[in-house]
């Protein structure tokens, strides 16, 4: 395994002056016609967020272009606060960082950086993610890419929307594909049994079950359904908490690979790890292999991954072939600030699975 730290917050330039890049994180990726790669890292920034009584928390308006309005919020109808969340009287929550996405792309060994954009190439809109876009994941779909992505706002809450493009520049929104608290959603490279199929990560209000994986088939990428949960968190293992998909699945001879993560409680304190499983070609319900319940994939450990805006956090979100084809290039987010790739052989991760 080879692991390299790509970028940092201090690495990306805030798109306003007297803002502060917090995290460059959870990248999508996806390899270019010329055989470099492209990333969509979430910056994730934060305005002054003081200003006497007053919480300052960022919210897109309307206006000409992306345009950056204030939310002012009394500090007597807060409640509660956690890393980048804030709670208030009313039973409702509100961010302080303010999430969107920037290019960056990397040479043909996915290993070093050529370009950083200092301005967001995709953001929320008044109408869409008016507290921010999240977490995207792009996937090339025969003649087109489709990017799913978390949307953040006041009516509709946490959802994944969809946005497809022919050029990887010019992106046509879908809207939302899985309502609110619906998050983690890849697709499948190509249609099974004439259908398009996603994994997502729904959650509940009432909790019967802990967060898990499930499945969902779509004539169009627009309407889902067919759903049904196929991976569970396990209990006493690095998944006993909660688990979600990771990276868009990757086709392979044995069967669909699916990079994931996995969270359990370490002294009160979440740690992500990652995962992998192996999907059947032709009915992707049919789980063939899975991590052991006691050994990750590969877990925090770099100082990059236990120490940041959030500690102890592995977050695989895209997993690009090496031009070796012998290689899988997964990158993830680390501690929820930086982003960093794991170089690992195929086989080893085939390997590294318990088969059912």
């Amino acid at each position: 395994m080879k692991n390299k730290l790509l970028i940092k917050p201090e690495d990306v330039k805030p798109s306003f002056q007297n803002w502060q890049v917090k995290g460059a994180l959870n990248p999508a990726a996806i390899r270019l016609p010329n055989g470099k790669i492209m990333l969509y890292i979430r910056v994730a920034e934060q305005p002054h967020m003081h200003k006497g009584k007053l919480i300052h928390c960022p919210i897109v308006v309307p206006g000409k272009g992306y345009k950056i309005g204030i939310e002012k919020i009394d500090k007597l109808d807060i409640v509660g606060k956690e890393e980048h969340v804030i709670h208030l009287k009313n039973g409702t929550c509100r961010l302080t960082t303010f999430s969107h996405f920037r290019k960056v792309i990397l040479n043909e060994n996915g290993f070093d950086v050529e370009y950083i954009g200092n301005k967001p190439v995709f953001t929320g809109t008044p109408q869409e993610g008016q507290y921010g876009v999240e977490d995207p994941r792009i996937m090339k779909l025969r003649d087109q890419y489709a990017m799913s992505y978390v949307t953040v706002s006041a009516k509709e809450g946490v959802c994944t929307s969809l946005a497809v493009s022919e050029d990887l520049v010019d992106w046509q929104r879908k809207g939302i594909i899985f309502r609110e608290q619906n998050k983690d959603v890849v697709i499948f490279p190509e249609k099974i049994d004439g259908k398009f199929v996603a994994l997502h990560r729904p959650e509940g209000f009432f909790e019967f079950s802990k967060p898990s994986i499930w499945i969902s088939h779509s004539p169009d990428l627009i309407y889902w359904g067919k759903e049904k949960s196929i991976i569970e968190p396990r209990e006493n293992s690095w998944e006993s908490e909660r688990i979600g998909p990771g990276t868009p699945p990757i086709k392979t001879d044995q069967g669909w690979l699916e990079i994931y993560h996995g969270v359990k409680k370490v002294g009160g304190k979440n740690v992500y790890s990652a995962g992998a499983t192996l999907l059947d070609l032709k009915n992707p319900e049919k789980i063939l292999a899975r991590s052991p319940e006691n050994e990750p994939l590969f877990y925090p450990t770099e100082d990059y991954e236990t120490s940041g805006f959030v500690n102890s956090v592995v977050f695989p979100t895209a997993a690009i072939a090496d031009l070796n084809k012998k290689d899988l290039l997964i990158y993830y987010g680390g501690a929820d600030s930086i982003t960093a790739v794991k170089k690992i052989r195929l086989l080893d991760i085939l390997n590294h699975m318990e088969y059912y």
